[in-house]
């Protein structure tokens, strides 16, 4: 196998991963959240799953640019730009990011930087303080269930985690599979003079927002119209994110109704809006 043959098998199985985790770190978090699994005591184990989800999302941003791609690089520029829209700290924000005024080399190493190290240590640490706090409280039990209800046990070691071992033995050959019969392809090189390719757009899990940012009028009121729907974004993300805290009946094991509904119009706003952004 050749360096280029080698390097193309990287990016395709780095790529199919990427993706897999998110979707099913997504998939995860609304199971939690309409089974009210993040009620007392687990609101820090709910944070620290939400902090790695937020994490995720910066791995796919981070190393969607490490390609350095025509495509990679101009979303690179207007996921950067959008950060940059935010007021007071956008500007620095945005040269924070950047390593500079411009996507340069230098945005390269830096999001290198990022993707195989600072977030990657991060993530570890959260994810230990997740695993330490799911083996201590146990596993969250359904609104509902009888006290008296029998309760099945598993020892972590070495039941559980020889179950793990094997899941994750099955999903390294399905990337495997994936990788070489559905390749990422590396795409043109990157010409930071060239114009931006037509239609471009962001990866599947940003593509509501960026979707849902094109409707968006240029001025609301005295307010521009991109940095109130960043801020709109924002502000869900810490509603969402602090759920447990305000959605008292489930700690006193009531099941509301409304919670349901409200996840229920996030999971519909998020698929027709990635719909749309997909096809159009």
């Amino acid at each position: 196998m050749s360096k280029v043959q080698f390097g193309w098998l990287v990016r395709s199985i780095h790529s199919w991963a990427a993706n897999l985790f998110i979707l099913a770190a997504v998939i995860h978090m609304f199971s939690v959240y309409f089974e009210r699994s993040y009620r007392n005591p687990r609101e820090i184990t709910w944070l620290t799953g939400m902090l790695m989800l937020f994490l995720g999302l910066g791995f796919g941003f981070s190393g969607y640019l490490l390609p350095w791609n025509e495509l990679a690089f101009f979303a690179t520029k207007v996921g950067t730009d959008i950060a940059g829209v935010i007021p007071v700290v956008g500007k620095p924000l945005m040269i924070f990011l950047r390593g500079g005024e411009d996507v340069t080399g230098a945005t390269l190493s830096r999001f290198f930087g990022f993707h195989v190290a600072l977030f990657p240590g991060i993530f570890t640490f959260l994810l230990v303080i997740h695993l330490v706090l799911v083996q201590r409280q146990g596993m969250s039990e359904p609104l509902g269930l009888d006290a008296a209800h029998e309760r099945k046990t598993m020892p972590f070691f070495p039941n559980f985690m020889l179950r793990d071992v094997l899941l994750w033995l099955i999903v390294l050959n399905v990337l495997a599979v994936l990788a070489v019969f559905f390749p990422w392809e590396l795409g043109r090189k990157a010409d930071p003079f060239a114009s931006a390719p037509a239609g471009i757009r962001p990866e599947w899990y940003f593509l509501f927002m960026f979707q849902s940012l094109k409707y968006v009028p240029p001025r609301i009121l005295f307010l521009d119209g991109e940095v109130l729907g960043i801020g709109l974004f924002g502000v869900a993300g810490l509603i969402w994110l602090l759920v447990p805290f305000w959605d008292r009946k489930s700690s006193r094991g009531l099941r509301g109704k409304e919670i349901s509904y409200i996840g229920i119009g996030v999971v519909v706003y998020i698929l027709v809006f990635t719909i749309l952004g997909w096809f159009l």
